[in-house]
């Protein structure tokens, strides 16, 4: 298949690539310049050029800036949402004028669409929350229209945490773990929904090869885990003590809003759609996805 992918040089768009690239399908990855070269964009002006002799089987849609890397300031904040949309507007438009269009559109979302769940599971049949990430995923969904008015088959990937060692969440944990200065965040109740990188992609894979997965699919492990779990897991793969909490006042003070609903934010989401569909995880239980990643 040839397959477009924007976001490609992040985590889950450099780990995609190759294992597409591996399994013999051709990938486009768009890039952002402001050449005439085929396959670049400038999404924050509306430009997209892609060749018109390339038949184009399916987009994955990865674009949008960190959510967790700079403080939430309110022009932090609306670059975080126009990144989204405005990718997502772009690239349903285009695809929707092609012909033919492509066979299906894999955008990225998030469980932030859930908002605080606390211990309620919640899954693809659950309503939206009410907070800063359910306003996030919410537009970004909605910026897919003209693809789904179009006919083409789009999927909403509502990721979990994802767990690599090459980037994200677990990459920055590592570091205090290895000297023993991990610990729980906050009270340690807080679910946190999480999936392999090695899983997302499968995941991704599963879906592109799946004609009756439509909508929103929770990329998440069936087994989703308490931080204090999650934090007491990680330092028993590490063979490190974990006695060094942080708490929820010192988080706030440091990180604000970014930091109650990324950290203290409890998502206890679960991938029934995925399952339903038949799809397999290979690390379905934290202890051996940790003991996999962390070699």
């Amino acid at each position: 298949m040839n397959i477009l992918i924007s976001g490609a040089s992040g985590l889950i768009g450099s780990a995609l690539s190759e294992y597409l690239n591996n399994n013999g399908h051709n990938v486009y990855q768009l890039k952002r310049s402001d050449s005439q070269a085929p396959f670049t964009w400038q999404p924050d002006k509306g430009l997209i050029i892609l060749p018109p002799n390339v038949l184009i089987d399916v987009v994955v849609n990865l674009n949008g800036v960190n959510i967790g890397d700079k403080p939430w300031t309110a022009k932090r904040k609306q670059e975080i949402i126009e990144s989204r949309i405005n990718a997502t507007q772009l690239i349903s438009k285009t695809i929707s004028r092609l012909d033919p269009s492509p066979k299906v559109l894999i955008n990225a979302s998030a469980v932030g669409y859930y908002g605080e769940t606390g211990n309620t599971t919640v899954d693809e049949a659950s309503s939206s929350g009410n907070n800063f990430l359910t306003e996030i995923v919410s537009q970004w969904e909605s910026a897919a229209e003209p693809a789904i008015k179009k006919g083409i088959r789009t999927v909403f990937i509502r990721s979990g945490v994802v767990l690599s060692t090459d980037g994200g969440a677990l990459k920055k944990m590592l570091i205090p773990f290895k000297f023993g200065l991990g610990g729980r965040v906050g009270s340690g109740n807080q679910y946190m929904s999480w999936i392999s990188l090695e899983d997302e992609i499968r995941a991704i894979d599963f879906i592109m090869n799946n004609n009756q997965i439509n909508g929103p699919i929770n990329l998440t492990s069936p087994t989703p885990v308490t931080n204090t779990e999650f934090t007491q897991t990680l330092s028993t793969v590490l063979k490190r003590p974990c006695i060094f909490p942080l708490p929820k006042s010192v988080l706030k003070l440091l990180f604000g809003e970014m930091g109650e609903l990324l950290l203290l934010g409890s998502v206890k989401a679960v991938p029934t759609a995925l399952i339903s569909h038949g799809f397999e995880f290979k690390h379905p239980e934290l202890i051996q996805a940790f003991k996999t990643i962390i070699r």
